[in-house]
């Protein structure tokens, strides 16, 4: 299969997830960054379906909404379990995922100076779903013995947490080891200290 093609603005954002399941399944992609003035002169966003990026170019198909592009690679890459029941439970914890991030997001663009010590003190609430689907399941994952695609956007987020509260894991122990397994898995490490992820903000307004 050859590389895939993100079109995206020079932040991890929507695309954090997907470049860390990309280099941890060894695939190749490339990047076309957008610049934020370009963006507003609209004519890439006329071309976008829904007037949103990232895109994800996959030869000569094209696809947007990030988690349709994670269920793509999960399709494509065995990260999408082994059987329905286990894909729809996949899907499950994606939502659950996305909840949170855009509570995140939310708080990051709209409430960062008023609403952050908020939503620092409600994470908890939040993160104990996570919490006890992972101890329940016993494997270190959300749903099998190995990562879904559903497992990325989790790390992912995590990842952007643990920026906003260093602690924000210490009494939640299930995932706090799965934020040490996903970031000691060798491809995982070797991205998360590349220079290609350590030069991207991780938010298009500099809050985290």
């Amino acid at each position: 299969m050859g590389p895939y093609t993100i079109t995206y603005f020079g932040v991890r954002g929507r695309c954090g997830a997907m470049r860390i399941m990309m280099a941890d399944q060894g695939l190749e992609w490339k990047e076309i960054v957008v610049d934020f003035a370009d963006w507003m002169k609209g004519d890439l966003k006329a071309t976008c379906v829904f007037g949103q990026l990232p895109k994800l170019e996959d030869g000569g198909f094209a696809l947007y909404q990030s988690n349709a592009i994670l269920r793509h690679l999960g399709r494509n890459h065995d990260a999408y379990g082994k059987d329905g029941k286990e894909a729809a439970l996949i899907d499950m914890m994606c939502d659950g995922v996305e909840d949170l991030r855009l509570k995140y997001a939310k708080m990051i663009y709209q409430e960062y100076d008023t609403g952050k010590d908020a939503y620092i003190k409600d994470l908890p609430n939040h993160l104990d779903k996570f919490e006890a689907v992972m101890a329940k399941n016993k494997t270190g994952f959300l749903v099998d013995d190995k990562p879904s695609f559903a497992d990325y956007s989790l790390f992912e987020v995590l990842l952007n947490h643990l920026v906003l509260c260093s602690s924000c894991l210490d009494t939640f122990p299930s995932l706090k080891s799965f934020v040490e397994k996903m970031s000691a898995r060798p491809k995982i490490k070797a991205f998360l200290d590349s220079d290609a992820y350590k030069k991207l903000p991780i938010n298009g307004n500099g809050k985290q």
